[in-house]
């Protein structure tokens, strides 16, 4: 036909349909990688069976929460301090009701400042997080009371105690002899004088004097009437004497001591309620101003105990603008190598070790501190 007055002549092929590129290798490993690809994807959102402790808040106990004293004392002259003595928490996500993801655990890998365990190592099998706080709740009330105690003992207070027997430790020479509700009266070294417990320090203070594997008369009240017991002692570690039984203290404190603290559980800030309950009823500024951090347990005879999650509260500490921390000995194998920089860590062992080491912070005096290094 005519096309533009010219005869135009097309000329058809058979063209044939183009052919895959893809060999079946090729396929497989496509549809592998898609396969592991979907697989990481779930993994990352799956929740994981750890863990992950990292710094907490840290707390001043010379300041305020929420426009609220945290130390009050209303019946004893306290005093000011411009410096502050912060307590350290680790904040700790996995467990019941709050699972992590692969994703968490992963970035918590890469980070110094935060730890990833098994779950199991931080929350036991079948208990409730209602469960675990109640606990948490009542290792804090606790610590608040040994703290008070401790403090006020520290500071020359007498402090009335009822010492309850809550249980003896299994193996001791308390086992088998000494019962549960139990109320210690009085004890009795080998060729030594009676010593009525009306103390806890009446009944340490014996006992630090008594050599290991001694038997001591043990003064109680049981159901009523009073009995003598022969217990063989255990050792301290020390040198002194433990009598292998757990107390369950009642206290009379001579002055009021109240401590104001929410959303923050466990037994590990004992030491710094001491030292703040210590700072407020202690004239003048024994912190110099200083910016103090730390942790640790408290027991009756002021014993500073070692806690978990150390390296975190270290991290926390040196991120709220501490300058000093004030660490356990018993902690000291975890602090070594991992303290962050511009933080410089006291070992404390008591707590007579601790306010001494704040009075020398305070004062300037801090060459001959000890560190855990």
């Amino acid at each position: 036909m005519p096309e533009n007055g010219r005869v135009v002549t097309r000329t058809y092929r058979n063209i044939p349909m183009p052919r895959s590129s893809l060999s079946p290798r090729s396929v497989l490993l496509a549809a592998s990688g898609l396969a592991t690809f979907v697989l990481l994807a779930a993994i990352l959102v799956v929740p994981a069976p750890y863990a992950i402790e990292q710094p907490g808040p840290t707390v001043d106990t010379l300041g305020e929460v929420d426009d609220v004293e945290l130390i009050t004392i209303p019946d004893a002259e306290t005093f000011p301090s411009e410096g502050q003595l912060r307590l350290t928490t680790v904040s700790v996500a996995g467990g019941p009701g709050f699972p992590v993801d692969a994703a968490d655990v992963v970035q918590g890998w890469l980070s110094s400042a935060v730890a990833v365990v098994p779950v199991e190592s931080v929350y036991q099998r079948g208990v409730s997080r209602e469960e675990l706080q109640s606990t948490s709740q009542a290792q804090m009330t606790t610590s608040q009371e040994n703290a008070t105690a401790a403090a006020l003992t520290e500071l020359g207070y007498e402090v009335p105690t009822v010492l309850t027997v809550s249980a003896a430790v299994p193996d001791s020479g308390s086992d088998g002899v000494v019962e549960p509700g139990d109320v210690v009266t009085s004890i009795q070294a080998p060729d030594g004088p009676l010593v009525p417990t009306e103390t806890f320090p009446d009944l340490t203070q014996v006992l630090d004097g008594v050599a290991p594997g001694s038997s001591v008369a043990l003064g109680v009240e049981r159901d009523g009437e009073p009995e003598t017991l022969d217990v063989v002692t255990g050792d301290d570690g020390n040198g002194g004497s433990v009598l292998g039984v757990l107390i369950d203290p009642t206290f009379t404190f001579p002055i009021e001591v109240d401590i104001e603290i929410q959303d923050i559980g466990g037994p590990s800030a004992g030491t710094m309620f001491a030292l703040g309950i210590i700072e407020r009823l202690t004239p003048g500024d024994s912190t110099g101003g200083e910016i103090i951090a730390g942790t640790g347990t408290i027991d009756l005879s002021g014993e500073v105990g070692a806690i978990g999650g150390i390296v975190q509260k270290l991290h926390g500490a040196q991120r709220d603008g501490a300058g000093w921390f004030l660490a356990p000995a018993a902690n000291c194998e975890q602090v070594v190598g991992n303290v962050p920089e511009g933080l410089q860590v006291v070992r404390v062992a008591t707590l007579s070790d601790a306010r001494d080491a704040v009075e020398a912070i305070g004062a300037g005096d801090t060459a001959d501190l000890p560190s855990c290094s």
